[in-house]
């Protein structure tokens, strides 16, 4: 298997969604978190590091040469990638969902997560354009279907997500943890 170093997000959310999760299907790892929270992440929030899992810095494009010079082994990368490359490497289906715009943007891609930026309230005001970056970043032609982060590998959020999201960020509203259940 190759994939990116443990500075990239795309590796921190293959462990959690990934390797944590497929600890989350065994009820003995399950229970190993409430008992005992460090020897459950350094087991399910961790890679092994026999040589069977070969870090291909933070290029996606080198671990796309990687799969097509190897064509037996797994790679773990980004979904704008795949989506370019899909005549050289074949997605993986997970509980028989195949990765793909509507999977992915809707969260039905079990490995499949949420983009979030955060702004500090107390930074409104104060930092000059924090408040057009916040309306810019939320606004149709920058998020939406057709927007230019669609072209830089954004998968929008389904429009009712977005505007409810856009809605939020129009108020300055404080988020509680609670919008993203």
């Amino acid at each position: 298997m190759v994939g990116p170093p443990p500075t990239s997000g795309t590796r921190d959310s293959f462990n959690e969604l990934g390797v944590e999760g497929g600890c989350k299907t065994f009820p003995w790892l399950k229970a190993m978190k409430d008992q005992d929270k460090n020897k459950y992440k350094s087991v399910c929030r961790s890679i092994r590091e026999d040589g069977h899992y070969i870090e291909a810095g933070e290029n996606d494009n080198l671990i796309v040469q990687k799969l097509e010079s190897s064509p037996t082994i797994l790679g773990v990368f980004g979904f704008s990638f795949l989506d370019q490359n899909r005549a050289i490497v074949k997605a993986v289906k997970i509980k028989g969902v195949s990765p793909n715009m509507e999977t992915v943007g809707s969260g039905e891609y079990p490995m499949a997560r949420s983009m979030y930026f955060y702004v500090k309230k107390a930074h409104v005001g104060v930092i000059p354009g924090i408040k057009e970056y916040v309306k810019e970043f939320t606004h149709d032609r920058a998020w939406g279907d057709e927007g230019y982060l669609a072209d830089k590998g954004l998968i929008p959020s389904p429009k009712n997500e977005r505007m409810k999201w856009a809605e939020n960020a129009k108020s300055l509203n404080s988020m509680t943890g609670k919008e993203f259940e």
